[in-house]
């Protein structure tokens, strides 16, 4: 069974509804995270991460020392610790996440991190950061292209 959805045509033209197809589903894929080739981004900083259609999750692997440096992005994140801590600098504030705690930053904060000992982390973020994928994150990169 075809789905449609109802749009309305601008004013000043037809006054009936019309039919737009919604586009079909992407298809599900499985990923397994031992698949996904890890990428160094200095000595002290690793992550590996999927895209799917408008959301991104990465694991980040991060030893103890290691600094994100301050930044913002236009992408809404979400941190979820499974190992470690990571201190943020964030809305004026220092906030320690510690493994099984979760923060949220709204897109455009300012925040900077600190691993407080080896950190695992997933971040996700909506939409996907095109500067992670497009590798022209040189704030983790060192300088690095």
């Amino acid at each position: 069974m075809a789905t449609s959805r109802v749009s309305r045509m601008p004013k000043g033209k037809s006054k009936s509804p019309i039919l737009e197809p919604v586009p079909k589903a992407a298809a599900p894929r499985h990923i397994a995270w031992r698949a996904v080739p890890i990428e160094d981004l200095n000595p002290l900083l690793q992550r590996h991460f999927v895209v799917g259609q408008d959301i991104m999750l990465a694991r980040v692997l991060l030893k103890k020392g290691c600094i994100v440096p301050e930044h913002s992005h236009r992408n809404e994140q979400v941190t979820y610790i499974l190992e470690g801590a990571l201190k943020f600098w964030i809305d004026g504030k220092q906030i320690v996440v510690n493994a099984g705690e979760v923060l949220i930053i709204p897109p455009h904060m300012p925040h900077k991190a600190e691993a407080l000992v080896d950190t695992v982390d997933l971040d996700v973020f909506h939409p996907p950061r095109e500067d992670w994928i497009n590798k022209t994150d040189q704030y983790l990169r060192g300088g690095k292209s």
